[in-house]
């Protein structure tokens, strides 16, 4: 299935990972959303469980791995181009994720990554909704 204008929407998975005063955002290298930061994560694979495309999204556009994954919330992600037609339409399903080590490195489908205060938001011009992703799993790892 054709990921522009899809005839169902596409499941995809973000991971929040957080340490103590940040979380881990990655620089999008495709579209739809060439050049925004965002959480990091992708598309679910047939057969693949949401936890398990958690961990491949992660490791393959992060290099990191992380211990126990926490459901944090879903996302509608819906656009449309000019005539009102979608023309991509994701399910997202987030979880969150304490960091334990390692260093962050752009792998797959993104240039860059970083440590993004949580105060320090707007310079990232995060979406709202992975703002609230990101609030909801703090508030699950209590952090």
């Amino acid at each position: 299935m054709s990921r522009l204008y899809p005839d169902r929407p596409i499941v995809g998975i973000g991971v929040a990972v957080l340490r103590p005063g940040a979380v881990l955002l990655v620089r999008r290298a495709r579209p739809p959303a060439l050049g925004a930061w965002s959480l990091p994560g992708g598309a679910q694979e047939l057969g693949e469980t949401a936890e398990a495309a958690a961990r491949r999204e992660l490791d393959e556009e992060t290099g990191l791995a992380v211990g126990p994954l926490l459901l944090a919330a879903q996302v509608d992600s819906i656009h449309r181009d000019p005539d009102g037609r979608v023309r991509y339409h994701y399910t997202i399903i987030d979880f969150a994720a304490r960091y334990a080590d390692g260093t962050p490195r752009p792998g797959s489908d993104v240039s860059a990554v970083a440590w993004a205060d949580f105060d320090r938001f707007d310079e990232y011009a995060l979406w709202d909704e992975a703002r609230r992703v990101i609030g909801l799993a703090r508030r699950l790892l209590d952090l």
